[in-house]
């Protein structure tokens, strides 16, 4: 099969795509004929850094979505020919390939009317986001949250699941964004390069700050936002924990969480492997629905990954690129 090979850590940029074996499935697996694949940050971070078990040659790729090509022998709820996707183990080859291998417990059943590319955009930015905002801030109707980065992957899906929650939105994004951030739900957007989103954030919410924050962005960031939260304000971080500093009292009691997925697999926890086919069956649901949208603003080819990582290494992509297999 053609894959696009990474040879080493650190060499993610010369990525070319070469013929490599079409893998089998574990009892427990299937093997999926990828049509898409979409790409991520993580992508180029862990192609630069590596991962811990990776063996070299090592494909990229934690978004996918395709069709059943052939189930391991104990897997029983789905068949060949289903159309799926799934976050990938980032542990394991991923799907930047013609044909890539999952848990069959991980995986959502695609709804006719859903294409393979807005399926791609889904596990690692939505999943995320879902995450966040239900697992582990377990947002409530009528509240405010503060999205950090509402035009990037996960913010964007961020914004619609908020506001499909009934929450109240703030985001941040550069000027120039801020049509695009609007569109996706949100009531207020800031300026980060010219505001402080701290007062802007204080001046929206008549200085009581706003119930939840989730950042995106990094530990100075994050930092910063503890102090946009009101009293038993949450806090749910991506990029970066913040520091405990003066900003947290009993006059003024935080609750912290940690949000990060991709390791979900070395944590030898099937139940909570079993929750990304949770989060997926909801996520296709809605996009079917049309009740959120995938994001998706450019799609490329396998060999123009490379060149798509880049982009979204300088931060200037809005929304999901993908790459149609």
């Amino acid at each position: 099969m053609k894959a696009l090979l990474l040879n080493d850590k650190g060499q993610w940029k010369n990525m070319k795509v070469e013929e490599i074996e079409k893998p089998s499935p574990a009892s427990d697996e299937i093997v999926v004929q990828v049509k898409a694949a979409s790409l991520n940050p993580v992508d180029y971070k862990t192609g630069e850094n590596g991962f811990p078990g990776w063996s070299y040659p090592h494909i990229l790729g934690l978004d996918v979505a395709g069709i059943v090509d052939e189930v391991g022998s104990e897997v029983t709820t789905i068949k060949k020919g289903d159309r799926v996707v799934y976050l990938s183990d980032m542990a394991a080859k991923g799907g930047f390939a013609e044909y890539a291998v999952s848990k069959a417990h991980t995986v959502s059943k695609l709804h006719d009317s859903v294409s393979f590319e807005d399926a791609a955009a889904l596990p690692v930015a939505a999943y995320t986001a879902y995450q966040a905002l239900f697992f582990k801030l377990h947002a409530q109707k009528g509240k405010t949250i503060l999205i950090h980065a509402g035009a990037g992957g996960v913010g964007g899906f961020a914004i619609q699941l908020a506001k499909y929650a009934g929450l109240t939105v703030i985001t941040t994004a550069s000027q120039k964004k801020h049509s695009y951030v609007k569109d996706l739900g949100a009531d207020y957007a800031i300026d980060y390069k010219t505001e402080d989103f701290v007062e802007r954030t204080k001046e929206i919410t008549n200085g009581l700050g706003v119930d939840y924050v989730l950042d995106t962005v990094g530990r100075e960031n994050a930092t910063k936002s503890l102090e946009t939260l009101a009293f038993n304000g949450q806090i749910a971080f991506i990029a970066g924990q913040p520091e405990m500093n003066e900003s947290i009292s009993p006059a003024r009691p935080i609750s912290f969480h940690h949000v990060f997925l991709g390791t979900v697999y070395q944590s030898g926890n099937k139940n909570e492997e079993k929750t990304l086919k949770q989060i997926g069956d909801h996520l296709v649901e809605l996009l079917a629905e049309e009740k959120i949208y995938s994001t998706v603003e450019k799609v490329i080819t396998l060999e123009e990954v490379p060149a798509g990582l880049q982009e979204l290494e300088s931060r200037s992509f809005t929304g999901k690129m993908v790459a149609k297999i």
